[in-house]
């Protein structure tokens, strides 16, 4: 899209522990990472190798004839397939439909014999560790723009993909209902309906098989399948364990507070539907100042004189 500013996602190449926790991790931007070795997966994990190994043991997928992925109005259904026919159907070059892996998972516990070929980076403490997603998707396949509130590194190991992130600063543009974009074409958009859309800075990168990238909690993304593909998504808990809902097995639900934030807002909300539209209007916007000079993190000077200079 070319009425976006696009911005490169930074490639780091053998990248230890070491480098990422002090070079990396704190900048709190997604980077794409060479050369972390993985394990023979990259190798291993051909269609043929998968079906003998993962076998008939039974996963959950989207199935859609759209290969762009709409969750908020669900062009797609769910549906349990065996995992070595999963795979066949997924790998079609020629197919009438789309396919994607999408449950809670650690691929430790579920496929054993192809975690053997998988290492997870040691980036993180191992009781942080959440779940191991299977990312397995058809040629062609677009997954809509969502966050999750953990931090996520995205292994690559097989087919390439195209990843295309914005700020968790660019929200207000984005057209979220809960934690998705309503902006399904994200190279195409129909300005007319969204016109903010344009305001959001664009990260792009091509993942490559054996790369991975790390993906900050809150950082929007989107991905499409260039080829037939196989990746593994590690969430770990970055925020202490009380953050988080006890009762989420997919890890998506914003944090505690947060929700309960947003639910005060929506009764909030209701109350000032009780006044004329002029004060519900004038009472709104002070209420989203006094939201900025309470919530919003403060800019750095610079930033501030950049924005005065361009305004």
């Amino acid at each position: 899209m070319d009425c976006q500013e696009k911005l490169e996602v930074p490639v780091y190449s053998d990248v230890d522990r070491e480098t990422f926790l002090r070079d990396i991790y704190p900048l709190r931007r997604p980077a794409v990472l060479k050369r972390v070795p993985l394990g023979p997966c990259v190798r291993a994990w051909t269609v043929s190798y998968l079906v003998q190994k993962g076998g008939d043991r039974e996963v959950k997928v989207h199935v859609s004839p759209d290969p762009r992925m709409d969750f908020l109005h669900k062009n797609f259904v769910y549906r349990t397939l065996p995992f070595d026919k999963f795979i066949q159907r997924a790998a079609e070059a020629k197919h009438s439909d789309f396919f994607i892996s999408e449950e809670p998972a650690d691929l430790r516990k579920q496929f054993p014999e192809l975690a053997k070929d998988f290492h997870v980076p040691q980036f993180f403490e191992p009781e942080q560790f959440f779940s191991s997603v299977f990312r397995i998707s058809s040629p062609g396949l677009q997954l809509w723009t969502h966050y999750d509130i953990m931090d996520n590194l995205l292994a690559q190991v097989t087919g390439r993909k195209r990843v295309v992130l914005y700020s968790p600063k660019d929200a207000l543009y984005l057209y979220l209902t809960g934690d998705k974009s309503e902006v399904l074409d994200i190279d195409t958009p129909d300005l007319q309906l969204y016109p903010e859309f344009v305001k959001a800075s664009r990260y792009e990168c091509i993942l490559e098989p054996g790369d991975l990238l790390f993906i900050p909690a809150l950082w929007f993304h989107n991905t499409l399948a260039l080829q037939f593909g196989v990746g593994v998504n590690v969430f770990w808990r970055h925020l202490p364990l009380e953050t988080y809902d006890k009762k989420d097995p997919y890890g998506n639900k914003d944090p505690v507070a947060a929700t309960r934030a947003l639910q005060s807002l929506e009764r909030t909300l209701g109350i000032l539907e009780e006044l004329p539209p002029d004060y519900r209007d004038f009472y709104a916007r002070r209420m989203v100042l006094r939201i900025q000079s309470r919530a919003y993190l403060r800019q750095p000077m610079k930033a501030v004189q950049a924005n005065l200079d361009t305004a």
